[in-house]
């Protein structure tokens, strides 16, 4: 079982980098609110493959959290293609309770990008967030983005303050910033973290393609190219204690390459127009 740490105020002050991406704070969390941080309605999706060990209790846990922070929600479960009773337990889970869980199944298995796709194009709010199932974050942690959006910062990121990975994936993180960096001039300190909050109006109209490794990526140069600013905020990370992911996996690494190349080649001349605040 995870231990969760107490969350330490943070996001006290904020520093301007060149490329208007500001960082909100040294230290992940906030104390969680006894009521609503925002009014606006919030769409979790959830991309979960091979986690029926966990998928009941961070549903249960997103349940908690919103249901005080952010009252106009709803948990959107992407069952990836599982092999086990991931997408039955989302079904039993969506079930008991109609009103906030539902539940998109992908049939194959369509990668991570494919699955955070589908729950972007299932999201019915106006907010999208999204984080892995896999019991490595912290829901409550949502506090310090929704803060960061009643500001007026439409697209805020999660940065893991302290990684919990090993080495090699710490490694191969390190690497693909580095890389993202050089090919797209995209200066961001941890571009796939799986804890983002953004305006749902913003991801519709980057018309996201990366099935695989590259859906942050595209999504915010994207997002950059439209001249959005980014807020990025520390978040807490955990080890992870059921399953094992594929990030790392020497396929999916070589898959990732090959659309990063496609990418910058798709989207050399892309356009598209801002939508207005809602």
């Amino acid at each position: 079982m995870v231990s969760r740490e107490p969350l330490s105020a943070g996001a006290t002050s904020t520093t301007s980098t060149a490329d208007a991406t500001t960082v909100a704070g040294d230290q992940p969390g906030l104390p969680v609110p006894t009521g609503p941080l925002t009014q606006r309605g919030i769409s979790i999706v959830l991309p979960a493959y091979n986690e029926e060990a966990v998928i009941a209790k961070t549903v249960g846990h997103c349940v908690e959290v919103l249901s005080v922070l952010a009252p106009d929600y709803e948990v959107l479960i992407v069952d990836d293609g599982s092999r086990d009773r991931t997408g039955v337990i989302a079904d039993e889970l969506a079930a008991a309770n109609p009103e906030h869980v539902r539940v998109v199944h992908n049939r194959p298995n369509r990668g991570y990008g494919g699955a955070l796709i589908a729950g972007f194009d299932a999201a019915s709010k106006s907010l999208s967030f999204f984080m892995d199932a896999d019991g490595q974050f912290d829901i409550r942690d949502i506090a310090a983005l929704l803060a960061q959006r009643e500001q007026g910062h439409r697209v805020v990121l999660g940065y893991r303050h302290k990684r919990q990975d090993a080495w090699m994936r710490k490694l191969n993180a390190w690497g693909w910033n580095l890389l993202v960096s050089l090919f797209f001039g995209l200066h961001v300190r941890d571009v796939d973290c799986a804890f983002k909050l953004f305006d749902t109006a913003l991801v519709r109209v980057c018309n996201i393609h990366s099935e695989g490794a590259m859906v942050n990526t595209e999504l915010l140069v994207k997002l950059s190219r439209l001249g959005v600013p980014f807020v990025q905020v520390p978040v807490h990370h955990y080890p992870r204690q059921h399953g094992s992911a594929t990030g790392a996996n020497l396929k999916v690494i070589v898959r990732a390459f090959g659309e990063l190349v496609r990418l910058r080649l798709r989207i050399h001349n892309w356009q598209a127009t801002l939508p207005p605040e809602a």
